[in-house]
């Protein structure tokens, strides 16, 4: 229970803050939800990065600055009546307890996929038309694709097996190169969003996330061409000026760190 004290202590103190702030600092009063939305999205990338980083030190930072923008919009909207924060913590609350029959309820489930399943059935009853509207538009396709194969997945529309998912990957891949050799620009971009959605479907099956893995490797490319950079800057030779072959000494030189 000390712990827990300290933890609502600590939360206290930072709806103090924020109520000095918003009342005696000019750039804070100035703030509205719009103009904290471009902000806040960023936070959340660098809390992502922190994460894929395995930096728990950045971690813990980036979560306190996602936490001030939720505590921000909440002020916000008690300066209108419209909401407070008790009202963000209470809607949550319900929220988990709701989608959790089989903790606070008498629903039986054996593993994680009958909790997913239940929970699509739920928002169903909570009158969404759609499995889909959970989806914001906003996202970046790539999650956006994994996170409508997975809201569809939790209503029982899904392959049976990975290898029924993998022969649709390649059968996207033909039908992608069929369209590249007939020179359609048009179908060509169609059929690479169809070769990519079924990749990041197959990787639902394999539990790999697709946005993670695709980052990982942005990560581990840069890093390796800094590697070249700086390589051909010890040798005062630009890299326009360099041959592949040379550049390649290098980037195998770079995949061995």
């Amino acid at each position: 229970m000390k712990k827990r004290a300290k933890q609502l202590e600590a939360f206290d103190r930072l709806l103090t803050i924020m109520d000095e702030l918003r009342a005696q600092c000019p750039w804070d009063k100035k703030q509205t939800m719009a103009s904290l939305r471009h902000l806040t999205i960023e936070e959340t990338y660098e809390l992502g990065d922190a994460i894929l980083d395995n930096n728990l030190d950045e971690v813990k930072k980036e979560l306190g600055d996602l936490l001030l923008h939720i505590v921000f919009y909440a002020k916000i909207a008690s300066e209108t009546q419209d909401f407070d924060i008790a009202d963000v913590c209470h809607g949550i609350c319900e929220k988990l307890v709701d989608r959790h029959p089989h903790i606070y309820g008498d629903i039986n489930v054996d593993n994680e996929e009958d909790v997913k399943r239940n929970w699509e059935k739920l928002k169903l009853k909570e009158g969404k038309a759609s499995v889909l509207e959970g989806v914001p538009n906003s996202l970046p396709a790539l999650v956006k694709a994994n996170r409508i194969q997975d809201k569809v997945a939790g209503v029982g529309f899904d392959w049976e097996k990975p290898g029924q998912v993998w022969e649709k990957v390649e059968e996207e891949l033909k039908e992608f190169k069929m369209e590249v050799d007939s020179g359609n620009q048009e179908t060509i971009e169609n059929e690479f969003g169809d070769v990519l959605f079924s990749m990041v479907n197959y990787a639902r099956f394999l539990n790999i996330n697709p946005e993670n893995a695709l980052e990982r490797t942005n990560k581990k490319f840069s890093k390796r061409f800094q590697y070249l950079e700086n390589k051909a800057k010890s040798l005062n030779k630009p890299l326009k000026e360099m041959t592949l072959a040379e550049m390649d000494v290098f980037w195998e030189e770079a995949k061995q760190l």
